[in-house]
């Protein structure tokens, strides 16, 4: 287990990364969504890619291992309430 330690570290950062990539993409469709005529287009060509990067990411951290895929899942809940946070200090300035 000791030795696994700098994996499961590099998944969490990992789940992290995309944690941010998948809810501040998500934030940056829901503002980029109110100036536009396609918001339909916009939110299923979002949802799509973002889906798409996260699970490829996941698949790629965890390299078949449950610990990091939970390291992974960690640091992508960690970076859903860094995101939200971020967003709410944002909307309220």
């Amino acid at each position: 287990m000791p030795n696994d330690l700098p994996g499961l570290v590099l998944a969490l950062f990992a789940g992290l990364a995309l944690g941010t990539v998948f809810f501040g993409g998500l934030w940056w469709t829901v503002r980029r969504r109110l100036s536009s005529p396609r918001a339909g287009l916009w939110f299923t060509g979002s949802f799509l890619l973002r889906t798409a990067v996260v699970i490829m990411g996941f698949w790629f951290a965890s390299r078949g291992d449950w610990r990091r895929m939970a390291g992974c899942g960690a640091g992508f809940l960690g970076a859903r309430f860094f995101i939200v946070r971020l967003t709410r200090l944002k909307e309220g300035a």
